[in-house]
């Protein structure tokens, strides 16, 4: 794979980003990790140390009622990001050309809000 975002930037792009969520009352699990040289079925590590060739930084964002935000980040450039903000309020979010830790903070500046936009307002 490409190796077009460096992912131990966006890991700090994360941790920047983390202590301002937790004090809007979200809960930010440990990032994970998806090491390409690892053996097929590749697990994911929560040790970044142990992970030789990353290929994915992850994490997990929760909220009050059951209101999630899923992203895991992929080196190429791209993000799986899934959502659930309500009943009728669940999916996947655009992740593509991303090209930079940088672009990636972008990104989640503006897939926080859409998933705990009330949450982050109070």
């Amino acid at each position: 794979m490409e190796r077009v975002v460096d992912l131990d930037q966006a890991a700090a792009v994360i941790d920047e980003r983390a202590a301002g969520w937790l004090r809007a009352g979200l809960e930010v699990g440990r990032m994970t990790w998806r090491d390409e040289a690892a053996p097929w079925p590749q697990r994911f590590e929560t040790d970044r140390a142990i992970v030789r060739d990353p290929d994915s930084v992850g994490v997990l964002i929760t909220g009050p009622a059951d209101t999630e935000l899923s992203v895991v980040l992929f080196r190429g450039g791209w993000a799986d990001v899934d959502f659930l903000a309500g009943l009728d309020d669940a999916g996947t979010l655009p992740a593509f050309g991303i090209e930079s830790a940088a672009a990636f903070g972008n990104r989640l500046d503006q897939w926080v809000p859409r998933v705990f936009g009330e949450i982050l307002a109070t």
